[in-house]
């Protein structure tokens, strides 16, 4: 008989476990369970969905799992998070169900490969351009689910799988949190006590900080091969935790100083002082990836000092009056050098001893505009806006946004380096106009290729109205003239045109069509109004569920009327279910600014 095998931060007594509930080969729906894999409250199974041939794992929660009430909850509560997600670093739920004992039970995808732990203990990580490459799939894997709503709280190298083609998947969410969802007890900890955040000891309310701390300690130890954290007891643990800094000696001398400078950021006791976001923390790892790859700056060689001068054939000596007329010329010369240094406007270098070589100072001032795949971006700057209607202070860094939409010629690009689908109806004949009927997973795509995001709404709107926030790109004038709407006087004929037709109505940065044309999906969930939920209950099959996301939309289109008051201007916005594409629905993508 078999022993199961627990998870090592779990405590649980060594027993013989009970026989399986299921004699192999069996059947749940169309899945035949083949091989018992493991398992504690579930049992996990390699199986063949036998309709499609693909193998898969099943997942089911045990009678003992069934009787526990927290059990249970965090069992269904991973079928439906996960469920819900798609993306390329995170396992993928296909299907759930109950069994003919009524026990819950949820198909997964099956993963060849090792989980993190076994990659880091048997050094199968490789150099640490590898070791970066996997770092960035997971902070992207974390980014995504947070766009969601989703905190995972137990970030640790048991949850990160590696294909053998070196993919990460993020997994196990049976203890992740979803906005407005909470299962976990007042004072009650949940997570592994080596990779928990200071907030998460201490049992107060947490966010996606801790799971930024917990990747920062999975980093060091990624890197390092051992935890930064260590302890005979959780009591020790926790200690640690809450007061000793983290010793990032082990690092030193063998990775990028900007890389301990990464880890000790996302490690930080304060939550408030670590990156804000999963976007900035892989900026900042894709900025350390460049400068590794980056050809190292041509020196110039200078000759070597030689120690002694070479012997001469014959013995020379100065003439008398030669000396005196070199002296002069020398005390001349100095006199002419300190006449220029003293001249209004010039001034002596002093960075320098003379006679050392002397280096042109690196301009860290960001350029304006940027190159980039899918187009140009322009920079829109630092520093505080007005955001909202009722324009509130906020402040932002800087970043990149693309000038125009997302063109249909971009995509098509996308579509065939990535092997993703091209949108319903795609007009290959139009390649100016922006790209639509794509939905924000779609969006996603496209901005992962290129290596970029999707804007939050805070920067969609800073990049519309600039620092003052005004009503409109231009100004606060509702000129219907500098866009693509209906009522614009100019236009015959109301349609989508191509990106980049009203230069007049560009934004403070430069960025253009951003009222009008399409509209745009920022990365921002919002609370659908009930009459907008109905609409498109009727709209949609199936109708929008109760915990389906639903996204907002920038920048209205050309079918609006720029007059109607009912348009607050560039800080309004509509919002759409996640799975929704339309025919006026587009996307433009930013990128964070890094200096150089």
């Amino acid at each position: 008989m078999r022993k199961s095998k627990p998870k090592k931060h779990v405590t649980l007594t060594w027993r013989r476990r009970a026989p399986l509930a299921l004699q192999l080969p069996a059947r749940i729906a169309k899945y035949e369970l083949e091989e018992y894999l493991g398992g504690g409250m579930s049992e996990v199974y390699r199986a063949r969905d036998t309709v499609i041939g693909r193998t898969v794992v099943v997942k089911i929660l045990t009678e003992a799992g069934c009787a526990d009430p927290d059990a249970k909850a965090r069992f269904l509560q991973e079928a439906r998070l996960a469920g819900n997600i798609e993306h390329p670093n995170v396992i993928s739920i296909y299907d759930f169900g109950e069994d003919s004992l009524q026990r819950p039970y949820m198909v997964m995808e099956f993963l060849r490969g090792e989980d993190l732990r076994h990659a880091i203990r048997e050094n199968h990580l490789g150099d640490l351009r590898a070791k970066l490459k996997v770092a960035l799939q997971v902070a992207r894997a974390l980014g995504y689910i947070h766009t969601l709503g989703i905190t995972h709280r137990d970030v640790k190298p048991e949850n990160i799988h590696i294909t053998p083609a070196g993919a990460v998947k993020l997994m196990d969410f049976g203890i992740a949190k979803a906005q407005g969802l909470s299962m976990t007890r007042t004072g009650f900890v949940v997570g592994t006590p080596y990779y928990m955040a200071p907030e998460q000891v201490l049992g107060k309310e947490v966010g996606p900080a801790v799971d930024i701390y917990a990747f920062g300690i999975l980093f060091f130890e990624l890197l390092a091969g051992l935890r930064p954290v260590t302890g005979d007891t959780v009591e020790r643990i926790f200690y640690a935790i809450l007061n000793e800094p983290l010793d990032l000696l082990p690092l030193k001398g063998t990775v990028p100083a900007a890389v301990c400078d990464l880890i000790a950021a996302c490690t930080a006791k304060d939550a408030a002082a670590r990156p804000s976001s999963f976007d900035a923390v892989a900026a900042e790892i894709e900025r350390i990836q460049a400068q590794m790859e980056a050809p190292a700056p041509a020196t110039a060689t200078m000759p070597m000092a030689r120690a002694a001068a070479p012997p001469r054939a014959k013995s020379a000596r100065v003439k008398p009056w030669l000396a005196v007329a070199l002296g002069i010329a020398l005390v001349a010369a100095i006199a002419v050098l300190a006449k220029m240094a003293l001249a209004p406007g010039h001034r002596p270098d002093t960075r320098a001893p003379a006679g050392t070589a002397q280096q042109a100072p690196v301009s860290t001032a960001l350029p304006a505009t940027l190159s980039a795949l899918g187009g140009d971006m322009v920079l829109v700057s630092a520093g505080p806006f007005l955001y909202g209607q009722a324009k509130k202070p906020v402040t932002l860094p800087a970043f990149y946004i693309d000038k125009t939409e997302v063109t249909n010629a971009a995509y098509l690009q996308f579509s065939e380096s990535a092997g993703h689908a091209l949108p319903p109806g795609f007009p290959a004949d139009k390649p100016d106009d922006p790209v639509v009927n794509v939905t924000i997973d779609d969006a996603r795509a496209f901005a992962r290729w290129a290596r970029k995001r999707l804007p939050t709404a805070q920067e969609w709107e800073k990049a519309a109205r600039g620092a003052q926030g005004r009503l409109f790109p231009w100004g606060d004038e509702r000129n219907p003239q500098f866009a693509n709407v209906r009522d614009n006087p100019s236009l015959t004929r109301h349609e989508i045109m191509p990106v980049g037709q009203f230069p007049a109505g560009a934004s403070p940065y430069g960025a253009l069509d951003m009222i009008g044309n399409v509209w745009e999906f920022v990365e921002e969930t919002v609370k659908p109004d009930p009459a907008n939920v109905k609409g498109f209950a009727q709209r949609m099959k199936p109708p929008p569920g109760p915990r389906e996301l639903w996204y907002e939309i920038r920048g209205g289109w050309f079918g609006m009327n720029l007059a109607d008051p009912s348009y607050g201007g560039a800080w309004d916005y509509s919002a759409v279910p996640a799975r929704w594409e339309d025919h006026v629905i587009g996307f433009r993508c930013v990128k964070d600014a890094l200096a150089h």
